[in-house]
């Protein structure tokens, strides 16, 4: 069952992936906040048929520390299915992503029109100093920002080393992080084809306050929240809390 729930799950993601491929960019041409929309439409979608397909749905707690205004979003990352579940819950936001999705066909188009902030991962200050340049731009323009802070998915279990770009960003501009945990690798493994069926569990913490404060200190309160969180949802993988 779980290999054929992952055929049919590939057939329809390619069937719905494609035209919203070309859509996202294409809403450009109606403003520059249309790909956004059209984008979380996507995300939202993709949610359903994951349900449907999979028999993977969530459990969310703490979403009423979700503010109305832009925030720097922190999250932990094992899978593809937390970045749809961000992107498709969350207001207009942009992400930090490594320059080479950029020219993945579908998915790369996307991230252009929705001005990800493409990095070079390899490029150390570089890339930190991007990100808050570019990050801070996007935060006055209304658009959220959200970072994987591991920087790529991470197995279950394992713990991936933190960089401090997104700490940076947010202290910079005094803008709080929303830190975000999960357990989305356990049921949609990095890379694996086969997806297995059950509940997912998110955790939203509340605002990390960051006007005044050094980026180390906000860098490691992220670090410690995120994790200690995971120690909680899965005591078995990462020990308790």
């Amino acid at each position: 069952m779980t290999t054929l729930r992952s055929v049919v799950f590939l057939l329809g993601a390619i069937f719905i992936t494609a035209p919203f491929g070309i859509a996202v960019p294409s809403g450009r041409l109606l403003g520059r906040r249309m790909p956004f929309r059209i984008a979380r439409l996507y995300a939202q979608v993709m949610l359903v048929w994951i349900e449907w397909s999979l028999a993977i749905r969530c459990e969310v707690s703490g979403w009423e520390h979700v503010p109305k205004s832009p925030t720097v979003v922190m999250s932990k990352h094992q899978s593809a299915w937390e970045t749809l579940f961000l992107e498709g819950r969350l207001p207009d936001q942009c992400w930090i992503v490594k320059k080479e999705l950029r020219w993945l066909p579908f998915v790369g188009w996307g991230l252009m029109a929705i001005e990800c902030i493409a990095i070079d991962r390899s490029s150390g200050q570089a890339a930190r100093e991007q990100i808050v340049a570019q990050g801070a731009q996007r935060l006055r323009e209304g658009v959220w920002v959200t970072i994987f802070p591991e920087g790529t998915r991470v197995a279950p279990g394992k713990r991936g080393r933190y960089g401090i770009g997104g700490a940076l960003l947010a202290t910079r501009t005094g803008t709080p992080i929303l830190p975000i945990a999960h357990n989305a690798g356990e049921f949609w493994g990095r890379y694996a084809f086969k997806k297995r069926s059950g509940v997912i569990k998110v955790v939203v913490g509340p605002l990390i306050a960051t006007q005044g404060r050094d980026a180390i200190s906000v860098h490691n309160e992220v670090e410690d929240w995120i994790e200690g969180q995971m120690r909680l949802i899965s005591p078995e993988r990462y020990g308790a809390a």
